[in-house]
């Protein structure tokens, strides 16, 4: 009477399904297990739904059957044992991509302090409140660069990329569901690359340039995060998404971490025509952007069941653990989406993360030189330690939750609340803190340094929660969420001129740290009140339809 129907059954048991499509047959009145895709993953599952009484069911949607309770058997596919896996070279090379477009993101961070003339004049409205400079073995020496660009002009630089950012987050995120996301994570990265070779070349020409050529390049990168969401949904167990998602996205904090001290000491080299060396900064990550592309396009795959390599055995446990590689192609369902309050509490924390991050990322490296009177080689080095200790407390993270999850001793809802508030407010608490010290320059490293790192907890929190509201539309979630929170990106550098103008105190630089946590507090609270990690309605009703 009502055919075969498809559904989507939540577990949580051990590496099983997060989705488990069953096709059952209410034309004898039973439910059992019909298919689960692809075949050869239905020769090793059986799941013996409990027997019922559906002759007078008008709907599926009046029955959801819990899996934990409703199994009576389930024999587990089996992994490859292959030490080298198709998705783990996916996981590399989505790495060092993070890492080549961060290097090129944040080298201006450093290279301007190379790139500005600093020994001409500057208006101070303030005499007093400023750290000595005097007596200290590493102090700043002025720079004589080639541009006389006030603070509002440095942060329109600084801020002009994430024009560019925003712009291409949910077109990215969508490219990336509709033609895959091998074409546009790479082409995004190889057009950052492009870009960057040309920024010096802009610089000198004229301002304007300058600032077009690094919207560009900020349009290039942004469809990176969102196109890898939607590889990571296609690719990765539910199981293994905190800590692979950790491994893949903390290539940006190992970006980081290589490009400020490198770039600090390309910058710090003079050219045989008596120029700086800080065009080599821009140089040197655009070819290594442009050699990443092309491992990229010979090695990657869009999902499982289109690569020609892949060990049949692990593409067999890859697809029973996510469940039928849809590819459909519906229309996004934009006012379902944009009015799930669980995806805006996603977008606000990430609002506040953002902020806090790009007041670190982008405004640090001043906050060194003119108030703790770091040399340039100097700064750049301990302005990487924060990513470097995120870096690998993430991976920390990311694994013991991972591990909770899989012992059961928390639920996914939980664990994104739990960790995105270690990620938002211990780091917010440093913060403070680096606003309290003031001049010790040793206690304001450590602030930054120690609780910092647990900012690599966002890999657990608030980053994989897309997936788990929505595995098709993860992609373009992410890419609504990014691009918001990215405002941010252009808007902190932008605040932080006006907000310092000139005006190089610690009463000044104390407003930026109390506005930085505040916001990134404030955030979290909205996120753990309103967040979840269930597949929204929505999402399953597209995914079952398109089954149909």
């Amino acid at each position: 009477m009502f055919g075969f129907l498809h559904y989507y059954l939540a577990t949580s048991i051990g590496s099983l399904l997060d989705n488990v499509q069953v096709i059952v047959n209410f034309e004898n009145g039973s439910a059992e297990l019909k298919e689960i895709m692809p075949v050869n993953v239905r020769k090793k599952a059986k799941i013996i739904l409990k027997s019922a009484d559906f002759s007078k069911v008008p709907s599926i949607s009046k029955y959801i059957f819990d899996v934990r309770s409703n199994y009576e058997e389930f024999d587990k596919v089996e992994d490859t044992k292959n030490c080298i896996k198709a998705r783990h070279i996916l996981g590399v090379l989505g790495f060092l991509g993070f890492a080549n477009v961060y290097a090129m993101r944040v080298n201006l961070s450093v290279a301007i302090l190379a790139m500005i003339n600093q020994t001409a004049p500057i208006i101070q409205n303030n005499t007093f409140d400023q750290c000595p400079a005097g007596n200290v073995s590493n102090s700043t020496t002025p720079s004589n660069g080639e541009f006389n660009w006030d603070e509002r002009q440095q942060g329109i630089v600084l801020g002009s990329f994430f024009y560019g950012y925003v712009l291409t987050q949910i077109p990215g995120g969508r490219f990336a569901e509709v033609f895959g996301g091998k074409k546009v994570y790479g082409l995004g990265v190889l057009m950052t690359a492009v870009f960057t070779l040309l920024t010096p070349i802009a610089a000198r020409i004229n301002f304007t340039f300058f600032i077009i050529v690094r919207i560009l390049e900020g349009m290039g990168e942004g469809v990176t995060y969102p196109s890898m969401h939607a590889m990571l949904a296609k690719w990765i167990p539910p199981l293994e998404r905190s800590k692979f998602g950790a491994y893949v996205y903390a290539g940006s904090n190992f970006g980081t971490i290589i490009s400020l001290p490198l770039s600090g000491w390309l910058c710090s080299l003079k050219m045989s025509d008596g120029t700086g060396g800080w065009p080599l900064a821009f140089y040197i990550f655009g070819v290594l952007g442009v050699i990443w592309f092309i491992f990229w396009i010979f090695l990657v795959y869009d999902s499982p069941t289109t690569h020609p390599r892949i060990d049949r055995q692990e593409q067999a446990f890859i697809l029973a653990s996510i469940g039928p590689q849809d590819e459909d192609k519906s229309a996004v369902p934009w006012s379902k989406m944009l009015t799930c309050l669980p995806l805006w509490a996603i977008l606000v924390t990430q609002c506040g993360n953002s902020w806090a991050f790009y007041t670190q990322l982008t405004e640090l490296p001043t906050y060194m030189a003119q108030i703790l009177h770091f040399d340039i080689e100097s700064n750049a080095v301990l302005s990487a330690v924060p990513y470097l200790t995120s870096w690998w407390a993430g991976i920390f993270f990311s694994i013991f939750a991972d591990w909770l999850l899989l012992k059961g001793y928390i639920s996914l809802s939980l664990s994104y609340k739990l960790w995105n508030s270690v990620a938002s407010v211990i780091p917010s608490l440093g913060l403070l803190g680096v606003a309290y010290v003031g001049c010790n320059k040793y206690a304001a490293q450590l602030l930054l340094a120690i609780p910092g790192a647990f900012g690599g907890a966002t890999y657990a929190g608030n980053q994989m929660n897309h997936i788990a509201l929505s595995p098709k539309y993860a992609g373009t979630m992410y890419g609504i969420t990014n691009a918001a929170s990215n405002m941010c990106g252009f808007m902190a550098p932008y605040v932080i001129g006006l907000l310092i103008n000139g005006r190089e105190t610690l009463g000044q630089w104390r407003m930026v740290f109390y506005l930085a946590a505040g916001i990134n507090i404030g955030a979290n609270l909205f996120y753990v009140a309103f967040s979840s990690a269930k597949e929204v309605s929505w999402s399953r009703s597209q995914r079952a339809s398109s089954s149909n």
